[in-house]
């Protein structure tokens, strides 16, 4: 019965998401004359939407613990990667943003066009030094603007349990531009699988990490520190979304 009322919950709330998102995308392509950072609130508005639909429908709430450890300026967020609810949660947890993604994802009809507008990183991720150099570039100068920015070292959503490779991108940038880098943790996965239709209740826990400092410290040692922080809060959060709903 929890299956099938999870399949009929997500289903009207992917009816919801298809009902919403086309006049919304048109907005945010309206919003183009507009500063960054107030295009970055209109656009923004979406994210909220769907994150009040998941709860309402699917039954997803989430809470956040470490938010007191944030940096006053600007930073990397360095985070894990389960599902598309972060990309949605983080906008509202962490102040305006910008994230490093794959430039594919700006073809993408509606959802694309309106991430076109919010003035992201995009990287052709196969290019090697050429997307390092792209993340340096853009990614300085987004944080001199005042946003901060969003990376997913480990470049795709990873299923709960699993760990990918962690790359350095994310931690050249704070290097670079001197910026803290902050590692987080979640299990969002567990509630929001990643490829999956079925959305499960639940309370997913956003762990905030005490910010790190690249300055005085190898890149390769900045990014061990990271990983470590970030998979030791992963096994103490693995398995605990679904089982407090």
């Amino acid at each position: 019965m929890k299956q099938i009322s999870a399949l009929f919950r997500s289903t009207l709330f992917a009816v919801a998401i298809f009902i919403v998102t086309p006049p919304y995308a048109v907005a945010a392509l309206l919003t183009f004359p507009f500063p960054p950072l107030l295009r970055y609130r209109i656009i923004s508005g979406w994210s909220w939407i769907v994150l009040r639909l998941a709860r309402w429908l699917c039954g997803i709430r989430y809470r956040v613990e470490g938010l007191e450890k944030l940096p006053a300026e600007p930073s990397v967020i360095f985070s894990k990667h389960q599902s598309a609810w972060e990309t949605l949660a983080f906008q509202w947890i962490f102040p305006p943003q910008v994230w490093v993604l794959k430039r594919e994802l700006l073809m993408i009809p509606f959802f694309g066009w309106g991430l076109a507008m919010t003035s992201p990183v995009a990287i052709d991720r196969g290019s090697g030094r050429r997307a390092i150099k792209q993340i340096l570039q853009q990614g300085t100068e987004r944080l001199r603007h005042g946003f901060w920015i969003t990376v997913f070292p480990e470049g795709t959503r990873i299923a709960p349990g699993k760990r990918g490779k962690y790359r350095i991108g994310g931690v050249l940038l704070a290097a670079h531009a001197k910026a803290p880098l902050v590692p987080v943790a979640h299990n969002a996965g567990e509630c929001w699988p990643r490829n999956g239709f079925i959305k499960y209740p639940g309370i997913i826990t956003v762990r905030v990490g005490p910010a790190l400092y690249p300055e005085g410290s190898t890149a390769e040692d900045v990014l061990r520190r990271a990983q470590m922080w970030i998979e030791g809060e992963m096994r103490k959060l693995n398995g605990r979304a679904r089982a407090a709903s």
